[in-house]
């Protein structure tokens, strides 16, 4: 695979080619993209672009910042897994974290996989490393709890962190037993994945059309919709089945392998994988792979790649976790599926920050099973690079979602009338000039062309409400797309803050809402409770509520954190709105608040619309000053750390994933907000950075007596 193919290419610059200002723009385009899809996949259950066009784009996340570690956001979904719980289920925390899987695409880099663990753990070529592999289940994580042999709790994966405590959904699934077949005494969590068969997936699509309910899009969407339900009664009519496949908090496991414990579990009375494999080699690991690869057809159900892991239990231990995923694990995933249809139209969409998003409409095509006729064409310049045209046959792909990546078009079918798509400079919705804003440094134009009507569009102030309102920002019941739209429609509410004035207005109103259609007294009176219950919001929701470009649910945490009051977050922005100021370079110098973000934050409160929107909310709204949680007992949690130098007790990554298992943050570049630097042997330009900065410098040894001093939790 060549290099553009391997890291993409951005606005036709490969990574290679990139200025560290392009990149810093790019990480911070991907941030926001990147979580944008996640919520979509996780939180609804309706992703909306496929699998493998997904892996592209944290694929060249992990490739910019390869190049250009010090550029590595504190939002990088490098460092994210899932989604946030949805707000309609009680929240369970995991004792222990539910990661992802690291992506491998082919047998080089599966074979590379193999050559870095080795590393880390210092084997040599001829020495044993046995691994496993299993069949990469397309469904939704579960974790089930188990007290004394008895289930007690199922909850699914969530952000990783915190997930949707669905337990009564759980208990009606077949393959989860209630009760342990000579399992363990003592607290254990299994976890593995839920999932639908073909079979039943399409039955069950017969009776939804045959009652007039919608379709599901796929076995996987079937699932996970079947399961988070807030009526059981509902899940326990769809037909789950569940495959287990891994644990959480154990107080003791059944075995010292991987594959051993997978086997207890059967005895215990799981279904699991009949195809995991025990491997000794990569030959034998990437044999395992073709060999699940070649049954896929004739499983009955989903699977979207084969997991590797290491079986020794011991080793796993001391690989411990890379940001989101283990060391010790990956999925080699499968290549997408293709097939070719007919571009029948180019949609225009515009979303709540103004970007352009051109749609492909398709000719329905069936693709691995599913009917797919939307996808996404990115902007101007993927249209112009792929050279697709309306009337075109394309060839589109998918790996397990419904909206398609196209490839490019056939130029032997194209039709004698197709001609060039032109993208259209003026808004589609309310006819504002469609620009594309230029770096003020480097010149280069951005990938995306915006509407310039700002507020005056009806296209972003809706989703401006939308986003508002949303379940990570206000979290407002009842104010839900259909109502916003609504609303806005009829006037009622064309700001934040009219939805706070919105009963005092309804009071001397001639058109109540209490008599509007689909409305009562009793349906009014709930919306103006919930909104009443929302004048209380904490610093970190009010800050992404506000909808600020590239300020997204973990950069909006962690400018609360660095200013904990708003006056002092919007005071900070409004400051850098020169490049040249000291406010400026303290912002960016913050871990995870790069230029785009500064600029971002400048130009929302350089609009004079905006400061007034906001000081308007203001008036209506308290915004709690950031409290900050309490630090793991751990005597440098919270510590900014850089490791430079060649260690002798420790690999560096070993040094780093101890750091990080005790609650320091690991960054790869000296700054001003460094506190240690930990140097070992021909330690070079950091060393010099951190004497001249000012930074604390530490030996290997004086680190390591620092993390054995553990503080007392009160």
């Amino acid at each position: 695979m060549g290099e553009e193919a391997l890291l993409g290419v951005v606005s036709g610059k490969a990574v290679a080619a990139m200025t560290e200002e392009e990149a810093a723009l790019e990480l911070a385009h991907l941030a926001a993209e990147i979580e944008r899809h996640d919520r979509a996949y996780f939180e609804r259950d309706e992703p909306d672009i496929s699998d493998a066009e997904y892996d592209s784009l944290r694929r060249l996340n992990a490739a910019i910042e390869a190049r250009f570690p010090a550029l590595a956001r504190a939002d990088s979904p490098s460092t994210r897994v899932g989604a946030a719980p949805s707000q309609k289920f009680a929240k369970v925390a995991h004792r222990v974290p539910m990661l992802s899987l690291g992506n491998i695409f082919s047998e080089e880099e599966a074979r590379e996989f193999l050559d870095r663990i080795r590393r880390f753990l210092k084997l040599s070529a001829e020495a044993a490393l046995e691994m496993t592999a299993e069949p990469k289940i397309d469904g939704l994580g579960l974790s089930l709890r188990y007290e004394a042999g008895r289930f007690a709790v199922a909850a699914t994966r969530g952000d990783g962190v915190e997930g949707e405590n669905v337990t009564p959904n759980a208990l009606t699934v077949a393959d989860i037993p209630q009760r342990l077949k000579g399992g363990p005494r003592g607290a254990f969590e299994v976890r593995g994945e839920v999932y639908m068969t073909h079979a039943d997936f399409s039955a069950l699509n017969e009776q939804q059309a045959a009652a007039g309910e919608r379709a599901f899009a796929n076995p996987r969407n079937a699932a996970a919709g079947s399961l988070r339900q807030l009526n059981p009664a509902i899940t326990a009519s769809r037909p789950l089945r569940f495959f287990a496949y891994s644990w959480g908090e154990a107080e003791a496991l059944p075995g010292a392998t991987q594959f051993d414990v997978v086997q207890a579990f059967k005895a215990w009375g799981f279904q699991v994988n009949p195809l995991m494999r025990l491997c000794r080699s990569a030959d034998e690991l990437l044999a395992a792979y073709r060999e699940i690869e070649a049954q896929r057809a004739t499983l009955g159900y989903d699977i979207d790649g084969v997991v590797y892991k290491v079986n020794d239990l011991r080793l796993q231990e001391r690989l411990g976790f890379v940001s989101r995923s283990p060391r010790w694990a990956a999925a080699h995933k499968f290549a997408a599926e293709q097939a070719t249809t007919i571009l029948k139209a180019i949609d225009i969409q515009v979303g709540r920050t103004g970007a352009l998003t051109p749609v492909a409409k398709l000719e329905p095509v069936t693709v691995g099973g599913v009917v797919v006729q939307n996808a996404t064409l990115h902007n101007e310049d993927e249209i112009a690079r792929k050279d697709v045209r309306v009337g075109d046959w394309v060839r589109v792909q998918r790996a397990g979602d419904v909206i398609p990546q196209i490839l490019g078009h056939l130029p032997e079918r194209r039709p004698s009338g197709a001609v060039p798509f032109q993208f259209p400079t003026e808004c589609p919705v309310c006819g504002s000039a469609a620009v594309r804003e230029a770096h003020p440094k480097t010149g280069k134009l951005d990938a995306v062309r915006r509407c310039t009507g700002g507020l005056i569009c009806p296209a972003q102030a809706v989703e401006r409400l939308r986003h508002f309102v949303s379940r990570n920002a206000f979290d407002i019941e009842g104010l839900g797309e259909k109502q916003i739209a609504a609303f806005f429609e009829e006037g009622r509410i064309r700001t934040p803050a009219d939805i706070f004035t919105l009963a005092e207005r309804d009071k001397t109103s001639l058109k109540k809402l209490k008599d509007k259609d689909g409305w009562g007294a009793r349906s009014a009176a709930n919306l103006f409770k919930a909104i009443e219950e929302r004048r209380n919001i904490s610093l970190p929701r009010f800050i992404y509520a506000l909808g600020v470009r590239h300020i997204g649910e973990t950069t909006a945490k962690l400018l609360a954190k660095t200013f904990r009051t708003f006056a002092a977050a919007q005071a900070a922005l409004e400051a850098a709105a020169d490049p040249d100021s000291e406010a400026y370079q303290h912002l960016i110098s913050v871990d995870g608040i790069g230029e785009a973000v500064a600029q971002a934050g400048a130009q929302f409160f350089a609009e004079g619309h905006n400061r007034e929107a906001v000081a308007r909310l203001l008036e209506q709204v308290r915004v709690e000053d950031y409290a900050e949680e309490r630090a793991r007992d751990s005597a440098v949690a919270g510590l900014r750390v850089v490791f430079t130098g060649a260690l002798e007790r420790m690999t560096r990554d070993e040094a780093k994933a101890m750091a990080e298992r005790l609650g320091a943050h690991v960054a790869g570049a000296v700054s001003k907000t460094t506190d240690y630097v930990i140097a070992g042997a021909d330690a070079g330009s950091k060393l010099k950075k951190a004497q001249s900065l000012g930074v604390k410098v530490l030996t290997e040894d004086e680190w390591l007596a620092m993390t054995r001093t553990v503080s007392v939790e009160d």
